[in-house]
């Protein structure tokens, strides 16, 4: 199956792949906004189908790519849609949490993470799979680890930047306002619960 995503053209899994929705394409256009043209190293974290990725490979040449999810399926979802646009020399697409399997630091970090708590039944994403949807606890374990990461200063270069999507929200930070992104995001999970 395809969908169309930031006016491109992307394989989808659905069931098997959480399948990428409109409210997202304004995190690559942010994204894009803050590239200013300039070769910058990004990494998408929980790819899933590459579209984030794959958007900002194919809209801005100048940047290099590193994705990463858990799912083998988006892993290899994520390669496909890559080859599909021939993007596979900039956007590289590894198995592993976070940024974990990720090698050296990077200018911007962009997430669209699982973020709803598993007590919370939404309908709405039954045909999705369960862990591209729903975190532990309060829904923010992800984040707050992803934000942890980040924090110990050898994974954003000086001056870099982290957005990532929440409620249909782009929250964003550079390096040195992580602790006020974090305050924001539980404070925009608690209204939302």
């Amino acid at each position: 199956m395809q969908t169309t995503f930031a006016d491109l053209k992307l394989l989808t899994a659905p069931g098997r792949v959480f399948s990428p929705r409109p409210a997202t394409e304004r995190l690559v256009e942010r994204a894009l906004e803050r590239t200013d043209g300039l070769p910058l190293r990004v990494a998408d974290v929980g790819t899933g189908s590459g579209a984030i990725a794959v958007a900002l490979a194919v809209k801005a040449p100048q940047l290099e790519v590193w994705a990463t999810d858990t799912s083998p399926a988006a892993v290899q979802l994520a390669c496909a849609n890559a080859e599909l646009h021939g993007v596979t020399d900039r956007v590289h697409v590894v198995r592993g949490d976070l940024l974990d399997p990720l090698p050296g630091a990077f200018d911007m970090i962009v997430a669209n993470l699982p973020y709803l708590p598993e007590s919370l039944h939404d309908a709405r994403y039954d045909a999705e799979p369960h862990e591209a949807i729903y975190a532990p606890g309060d829904g923010l374990d992800h984040y707050r680890r992803l934000l942890d990461a980040c924090r110990d200063g050898k994974l954003v270069t000086p001056g870099g930047a982290v957005l990532i999507q929440f409620h249909r929200q782009i929250l964003e930070a550079n390096c040195w306002e992580l602790e006020a992104l974090r305050e924001r995001l539980e404070k925009l999970q608690r209204v939302a619960a």
